[in-house]
């Protein structure tokens, strides 16, 4: 199961609305198609998506094909958003020939009182010149 391809099945608003009603209890293409007001073309086409992606399950109830989640799927790729959101943001070093010269410049211009030797704040957004100020979540201290 390749994480981009699952995230972005889901990425469609139909999709997403399709695992979320998935996830409550089992459903056959005419009852997604008449919960969603879709065609039964349209629910077969966003399930193949969905199931090429990994995150459906299909067992044969009779003559109907009833679909779940797989939840380790979606544990999957809750494991990976939480491994991405726990990465330490790296900061410009001066001694780093890669900077652009002007990201050096506003590196050392936005230092702070509360960081060290070779700590600068770095606060992703239009005004960049505010320093820690900003409300991104990301406006702290960083280690170079």
């Amino acid at each position: 199961m390749e994480i981009s391809k699952a995230l972005k099945a889901i990425a469609d608003d139909t999709r997403l609305k399709m695992v979320t009603l998935l996830l409550q209890q089992n459903y056959c293409v005419r009852a997604l198609s008449r919960k969603l007001d879709l065609s039964e073309s349209a629910v077969s086409q966003h399930i193949r998506v969905l199931k090429e992606a990994g995150l459906l399950i299909g067992v044969k109830k009779g003559y109907y094909m009833h679909y779940d989640v797989d939840r380790s799927t979606l544990r999957a790729i809750s494991s990976k958003i939480e491994e991405l959101a726990a990465i330490e943001r790296e900061v410009c070093d001066h001694e780093n020939t890669e900077c652009e010269s002007s990201e050096k410049r506003r590196c050392h211009a936005q230092s702070n009182a509360q960081c060290f030797n070779k700590v600068q704040p770095f606060c992703p957004g239009e005004n960049r010149e505010e320093g820690c100020s900003g409300s991104h979540g990301n406006c702290q201290c960083h280690k170079s």
